[in-house]
């Protein structure tokens, strides 16, 4: 059996959610889980579990059965770690993306935007980082349809420490990229310290402007 699949059906079995696996050299072995969220039943609820977060027990748990499970399966690694999500957590599935709409995000995607740029960014561009939100359209990409999403971000100027911004300036306009999961070399939640918490919401402005 693959190592994916090994551990799939083992964190899958004892009731989590697996995010990701990571083989280093010297043979480790990264593990990353995290609890299983579900969309919400009513507008304006939020998914579950909440605010709930994986434990030191929940990875030592996991730790034990995969250590088992890849045992079983002669899985050669020389040292096993399971973590929970950073602050950087990848966003691979459909519901991924549903769980953290409007959080902040960092989208890389697989070619730049060329001429669907449209003057708007630079041709070249394939990093952005923006507020995610649901696109609410279908698109018939390849031989399956998929579920699109966009992101919406404001290019503010630059501001030097001391500098006196205006009243009369006007914003930045909104901007916007839609995209589907297929056009997408990594995606990963924007690792943004707050004192608040690590969920982001619309009213933070996203600052993409390291990312050109």
């Amino acid at each position: 059996m693959a190592l994916k699949d090994i551990v799939e059906q083992t964190v899958a079995g004892l009731g989590y959610d697996l995010v990701e696996i990571d083989r280093s050299a010297g043979g480790l072995l990264r593990i990353t889980i995290d609890l299983p969220w579900s969309p919400p039943v009513a507008p304006g609820e939020q998914g579950a579990p909440g605010d709930q977060f994986v434990t030191v027990e929940d990875c030592e748990k996991v730790t034990r059965q995969l250590q088992y499970a890849l045992e079983v399966d002669e899985v050669d690694y020389k040292r096993l770690e399971v973590s929970s999500p950073g602050i950087d957590r990848p966003l691979r599935h459909d519901q991924d993306f549903a769980r953290f709409v409007g959080h902040v995000v960092d989208v890389t995607l697989k070619m730049p935007l060329g001429s669907a740029a449209a003057g708007q960014v630079s041709p070249t561009r394939k990093k952005f980082r923006g507020v995610l939100e649901r696109a609410d359209v279908v698109v018939d990409a390849g031989p399956h349809a998929e579920r699109a999403w966009q992101i919406v971000w404001r290019d503010e100027p630059v501001t030097k420490p001391g500098q006196k911004i205006s009243k009369k300036r006007l914003p930045a306009p909104t901007q916007a990229l839609g995209f589907v999961l297929s056009e997408l070399k990594e995606a990963r939640l924007a690792p943004i310290v707050s004192f608040k918490g690590r969920a982001q919401t619309p009213d933070q402005e996203p600052q993409p402007s390291d990312l050109n």
